[in-house]
């Protein structure tokens, strides 16, 4: 009779894994529980078999209760939102005291909760409890035939259990397989150089200089606009603005690349983190005009690659990292477009090119020839759009236009500050008045006195708590000979700023004379 009871226990194990697709979960020392799982639709059925019988039906309650405390410890290893569990005993009886109420399904008392039904596969009742659960799966495939004879059933019983300790050994050696692809060679050499590039910005002058940031390669677009720098959107990726940004990123380096050099290989992992660092960083410039710097890009690309081995290996991706990982994305995005200061531009960018980046390169003893191109080729468009629009859009920006001016002038090319200032004054935002202050400036230092007075002016209009407006005012009326505008310029630059060395003086001149 044992014999007979382990030949159905593992026949159904192997069944529902050669014919029904189930995957093994857990099989356990004895080989006499087994948990499988198959999802389909946003649900995973998960079917636990155990070779037990219970005399009494409290027996059978109480080890039911057992079983969904370790469905819920089990919880992550299922791919679906919605739980249902198949709990199948096989024995020679049932219990002995009538067991029939705990047929009826069911679940948990929380949101979501995980439902169960049991079967009692006994000698009385094991067709019935047979074609439950049959239909309860949707299986074609399960057979409980018993014609085989006596002699050849532990032949048939050691065949199936072999078979599924070897597929589950297999299994598990992938899994072991996935994750040692390679060292963490390159995450050590990218930490150390962000690191030696942080303090040679801290002795140079400071992280949070723009002036030493431009100078030590930040991503700068007039630079790269005008005197072609591109290669600003690599050196970029080295740079850090204060130590708190190094910290937060190079902590995300260190668990990010680890990960990701150990899934793909270190080659591969190198190639990634350059590909999504130039597409984040191109992003950037296409999207943002400010100065920017950091490995944030390259960072979310890794969160790319992650995403794309998740497309391949579904199951191992979210029984390890997978929902963690997302939950960590959709918050790193919503905090970017919420706070204006971080540069999402960068990160949707090393985002998907990240992602089209492993595409590109595929994980390790993986081909898919016609991927692999698609994804190369779509790398090479985004990266042109990003450049041809990223020009455009700078072009005819405002804040775009107000940074040139900053370079224009260190050149003393005071003509080409007037057309940069008058290109950004067709759509000037809410810098208009930055606009004309430096347009009155470069005016200032071409001896055009009137257009200079009528962009002050118009500044003016825009913002009256303007001091250096004001200054720059009465200067220029006092130097005309208008003694009253002057004046009154001159006092109300004092009163928004009485401290300025410059507004003092000139203060001091015009009115106590």
């Amino acid at each position: 009779m044992y014999l007979s009871e382990q030949y159905r226990f593992y026949k159904l194990a192997y069944n529902l894994v050669a014919e029904d697709d189930f995957e093994i979960l857990y099989i356990n020392e004895n080989g006499e529980e087994i948990w499988l799982e198959k999802c389909e639709n946003k649900t995973s059925y998960v079917v636990r078999l155990i070779h037990k019988g219970f005399d009494w039906k409290n027996h059978l309650k109480k080890d039911i209760r057992i079983v969904f405390q370790k469905a819920k410890a089990m919880k992550r290893f299922f791919l679906g939102k919605h739980i249902e569990i198949h709990n199948v005993y096989i024995s020679s009886h049932s219990p002995v005291d009538d067991w029939d109420i705990l047929k009826k399904p069911m679940q948990l008392n929380e949101k979501n909760p995980m439902k169960m039904k049991v079967y009692y596969l006994s000698e009385e009742e094991k067709e019935v409890e047979h074609s439950r659960l049959q239909e309860a799966i949707d299986s074609s495939s399960l057979s409980i035939s018993s014609e085989v004879l006596e002699k050849d059933m532990e032949e048939r019983v050691n065949y199936y259990k072999s078979q599924l300790n070897y597929t589950l050994k297999n299994k598990e050696n992938e899994a072991e397989t996935v994750f040692s692809h390679g060292k963490p060679f390159f995450t050590y050499f990218l930490l150390g150089v962000n690191i030696i590039m942080f303090f040679l910005l801290e002795l140079n002058g400071s992280s949070k200089s723009t002036e030493s940031l431009i100078a030590h390669g930040a991503k700068y677009n007039p630079a790269i606009i005008e005197n072609g720098e591109w290669w600003r959107i690599v050196s970029s990726m080295f740079l850090h603005i204060g130590f708190l940004h190094l910290f937060m990123n190079m902590f995300a380096v260190y668990y990010l690349g680890m990960a990701v050099e150990r899934i793909y290989g270190s080659i591969r992992f190198i190639f990634i983190y350059f590909l999504a660092g130039i597409g984040g960083g191109l992003a950037s410039f296409a999207f943002t005009t400010n100065i920017s710097a950091g490995a944030s890009g390259a960072l979310f690309g890794l969160f790319g690659a992650l995403l794309f081995f998740g497309l391949i290996h579904r199951k191992l991706f979210f029984q390890t990292m997978g929902k963690n990982l997302l939950i960590i994305i959709g918050i790193n995005l919503v905090f970017g477009f919420m706070v204006p200061q971080i540069d999402n531009g960068a990160h949707l960018g090393g985002l998907i090119t990240g992602f089209i980046a492993s595409a590109i390169l595929h994980l390790p003893r993986m081909k898919k020839i016609s991927i692999q191109l698609t994804a190369l080729v779509l790398y090479a468009i985004i990266i042109f759009g990003l450049i041809t629009f990223g020009i455009q859009h700078n072009l005819n920006s405002p804040s775009y236009q107000l940074m040139k001016t900053e370079q224009l002038a260190a050149m003393q090319d005071y003509e080409e500050i007037v057309e940069a200032t008058t290109i950004g004054l067709r759509n000037p935002d809410d810098l208009a008045d930055e606009l004309l202050f430096q347009r009155s400036y470069a005016y200032i230092k071409l001896d055009k006195v009137d257009l200079a007075i009528d962009d002050l002016e118009g500044t003016i209009q825009i913002n009256d708590e303007f001091a250096e407006v004001h200054f720059n005012l009465a200067v220029l009326y006092y130097n005309q000979g208008q003694r009253h505008k002057a004046q009154e310029r001159i006092k109300k630059a004092y009163k928004i700023n009485p401290n300025g060395d410059k507004i003092k003086k000139l203060y001091e001149k015009i009115i106590d004379q």
